[in-house]
């Protein structure tokens, strides 16, 4: 089993599991089944959802029907039919496990660049970027060439980043309320780059790393092919925040060395964490020693107005830690700004830059200095401000566009509305979200399916829908995907292999 930790499953937590999906079936008009049947499959979904984690032990046949209030015999037939599916491996004397199938998960697609000779002909979905907030990229890179003399008359290797850019980065937190000193900053070739970096100082190949469930699918491939074990922790019932307790078990029991979280409008599925829940999840890691890695390059992107009483946005995460100690904290300017602009960086404890900058000397040397010149103009002349601003008016209007076309073509279609972030993650009415993404280009239009954002095989049935089309072009994109769902539902997909839908 690729996560190689078996969490445990107690009889009550997985009892308001699938009562809280009953509710939502009789809701939804789902038809009447045998007893054992629905509740196999409310299982099945649970998994493919990553609302019960691959290779999590689950109770004994007694204590569930207990705790349903059911025979023992309908949860007997239940595991069977599980195990009979691959859903469930079970060994003598050890207990009963969930499992995917071998097979599953369907290819999952739709996150790599399209070509560009593909651009005209496709709706691209796969990406959640926006084009250049023009004209402030042209002047940022103006005002770089013109700072660029004096650089170029030296060797042109910063590991650390442009001493300039440090200072400017650690002004900016220190004006947010975390007082940053340049030694606390290094400057990386985009966020990518800080998390490959901090992956390779804390956790070496067979190391464990605790991530939300679902997560930003490319630092989850980035910590496979670094050697990590991923240790799933679910998101909340529906996906809306972070399972605090669910946390502090994987972090007592499983000791990973590092832990990742998107706290500030969560890619993919929107959220955003409070201050408590920041707190309590900084307090979990210093208890457990391990490093909390806090991804934080949705922050700037709040697209509505705070409710009531609810700050603008909570603080930094890195607030409760302000001296980088358990933690490390990565920015970027690609989301914000433009994924064009490869910049990122680490803010953490002065000694764990200065083992990130030993490291990164046998990787990439630096971060390029005209690119990192052109973000110090935009921080430092306001250029910043009026350019996060047009972004967030474009990903507001194209996520309003979204949001109405997808409700109107595709009803059945379930998903929260972000405050903030480039994504909506929607669950996609029982159908496999891998067989969408395959039809859907078929039919001219390109989506990431949910199994590239979990682990294990999980969220079959999702698909994540950026920001990134508005007006009749997000009309069209939701006409095709509604296309790309009738002929899923009819039989078409990749093969005769497996289910169309996740609940026959």
């Amino acid at each position: 089993m690729a996560t190689q930790w078996t969490s445990a499953m107690g009889s009550a937590q997985l009892a308001r599991l699938i009562a809280s999906q009953r509710a939502e079936a009789a809701h939804s008009g789902a038809r009447k089944q045998p007893a054992y049947r629905a509740l196999a499959d409310g299982i099945r979904l649970l998994v493919l959802e990553g609302r019960v984690p691959v290779a999590a032990r689950l109770p004994a046949e007694r204590e569930l029907a207990l705790a349903l209030s059911v025979s023992r015999t309908t949860v007997a037939a239940s595991y069977e039919a599980l195990r009979t599916e691959g859903f469930l491996e079970s060994r003598r004397g050890a207990g009963s496990w969930t499992a995917v199938p071998a097979g599953n998960p369907l290819p999952a697609r739709g996150l790599e660049p399209l070509p560009p000779e593909s651009l005209g002909s496709m709706i691209d979905l796969g990406t959640a970027s926006l084009p250049a907030p023009e004209p402030w990229l042209t002047r940022a890179v103006q005002g770089a060439l013109e700072a660029l003399p004096p650089h170029a008359h030296t060797h042109g290797d910063y590991p650390a980043g442009l001493p300039a850019l440090r200072r400017t980065l650690a002004d900016r937190y220190t004006a947010r309320g975390i007082p940053t000193m340049p030694e606390q900053i290094m400057v990386t070739t985009g966020a990518m780059g800080a998390m490959d970096a901090i992956c390779h100082l804390f956790a070496g190949r067979g190391e464990r790393i605790a991530v939300e469930s679902p997560s930003y699918a490319n630092i989850l491939q980035l910590m496979r092919e670094a050697g990590a074990r991923l240790v799933p922790v679910a998101m909340t019932d529906g996906l809306k925040g972070w399972d605090l307790d669910r946390w502090r078990q994987v972090l007592r029991e499983a000791s990973p060395r590092l832990a990742y979280v998107v706290a500030d409008f969560h890619n993919p599925t929107g959220a955003l964490a409070d201050e408590d829940r920041r707190r309590q999840l900084v307090e979990a890691a210093r208890s457990a020693g391990a490093v909390l890695v806090v991804d934080e390059t949705m922050a700037e992107l709040r697209l509505d107005a705070a409710q009531g009483d609810e700050p603008l946005m909570p603080p930094p995460v890195c607030a409760f830690d302000p001296a980088g100690s358990t933690v490390v904290t990565v920015g970027s300017a690609s989301k914000a700004f433009w994924a064009g602009l490869r910049i990122g960086w680490v803010r953490a404890a002065p000694e764990v830059i200065r083992s990130l900058v030993s490291a990164r000397a046998y990787a990439d040397m630096g971060t390029p200095v005209l690119e990192q010149l052109a973000l110090n103009w935009l921080l430092t002349t306001g250029g910043w401000q009026h350019a996060v601003e047009l972004r967030r008016t474009q990903a507001r209007e194209n996520r309003d566009a979204l949001v109405a076309a997808v409700r109107r073509e595709l009803p059945e279609w379930e998903f929260e509305v972000p405050a903030g972030g480039l994504t909506l993650w929607v669950r996609t009415g029982g159908l496999s979200g891998s067989r969408i993404a395959e039809v859907g280009e078929r039919v001219g239009v390109r989506v990431p399916s949910g199994p590239r954002f979990g682990v294990d095989g999980a969220f079959e049935g999702f698909v994540r829908l950026p920001f990134t089309v508005g007006g009749a072009l997000a009309d069209e994109a939701a006409q095709r995907l509604a296309a790309a769902a009738r002929l899923v539902r009819g039989g078409e997909g990749m093969g005769t292999e497996g289910p169309r839908t996740l609940i026959a």
